[in-house]
């Protein structure tokens, strides 16, 4: 060998020692038994361990029993390695969708200790195939990918590739893993996008098929609507049960004062009461331990 060719192979060489020394070291390998849930990191593609899911306990959701049921044991089908279905929670805001989801979750958790649940945010949801590709990779868990106000907006393409996710790709969906969803929408689509593109369309009725289908590709539909006074103030009730807000000779005033801030925030829903709860609680100087 010349020396041109040497010192040649001697100056690559430093080149490779200082980019090794300028690269961050490899991210250590989560294991899934690190924690009940993991959030997914799309720029990164891992998984971040969530030690303590910000939930309430499932007795605590009032006026959704039907939707509490159907959810609850379609995840513990999932939970004991048996068919289940991919769900959609939808309808009116702060009725406990996102709640639910989660609430299911750490009902079941005691019972099968490998059942985990994995957030998605609603920005990465074009990372979902890579998602499923590291949950393949854990059969030992049994995975709900859950993303909370899944909608799509007239630009947004990436629709596409969760249809081919959910049931249409060669490789479709693990048998570890199902997905759950929260939407405002019923068809994840605004309506004014599907009348855009029936108008604009060659075949109008088969590319507004196409956005409708998209729903269908859950099995599991759970509808959610705006509760009534009496479901309101039941919610009120077991929250101040629950939390020790209040004794019997309070409970009229406590009900007054929940309609009132009720009546300022223009709705009912639990997602109020649960806001005013947590006025009253801080009002009164005590904790909610949750």
């Amino acid at each position: 060998m010349t020396r041109d060719a040497n010192e040649q192979t001697s100056l690559l060489a430093r080149i490779a020692a200082a980019l090794e020394r300028l690269a961050p070291p490899p991210r250590p390998a989560t294991g899934m038994a690190d924690a009940p849930g993991f959030v997914w990191e799309a720029a990164a593609e891992r998984l971040k361990p969530v030690a303590r899911i910000n939930r309430l306990p499932l007795d605590l959701l009032i006026g959704v029993d039907m939707q509490r049921d159907a959810l609850l044991a379609n995840t513990r089908r999932f939970a004991a390695g048996l068919p289940a279905n991919n769900a959609l929670l939808w309808g009116a805001r702060g009725m406990g969708k996102s709640s639910l989801v989660k609430a299911v979750h750490g009902a079941l958790a005691a019972d099968f200790a490998a059942l985990k649940i994995v957030e998605i945010h609603r920005d990465d949801i074009a990372s979902l195939p890579g998602l499923l590709d590291v949950l393949r990779n854990h059969p030992e868990t049994r995975c709900v990918a859950f993303c909370d106000d899944l909608s799509f907006d007239s630009d947004d393409t990436s629709y596409k590739a969760l249809k081919a996710v959910l049931e249409g790709g060669i490789e479709g969906r693990p048998d570890n893993v199902v997905f759950y969803a929260t939407s405002n929408r019923r068809h994840l689509m605004p309506r004014d996008m599907i009348e855009n593109e029936r108008s604009s369309a060659i075949h109008p009725s088969e590319t507004v098929q196409e956005k409708v289908s998209l729903s269908d590709r859950f099995g599991l539909w759970l509808g959610f609507h705006a509760c009534s006074q009496d479901d309101y103030l039941a919610m009120i009730d077991a929250y101040a049960a629950h939390f020790g807000l209040g004794g019997d000779d309070e409970r009229a005033a406590l009900r007054h004062a929940a309609l009132e801030w009720a009546t300022t925030r223009g709705a009912r829903s639990g997602r109020v009461a649960w806001q005013f709860i947590v006025d009253y609680a801080g009002a009164k100087g005590k904790r909610l331990p949750i």
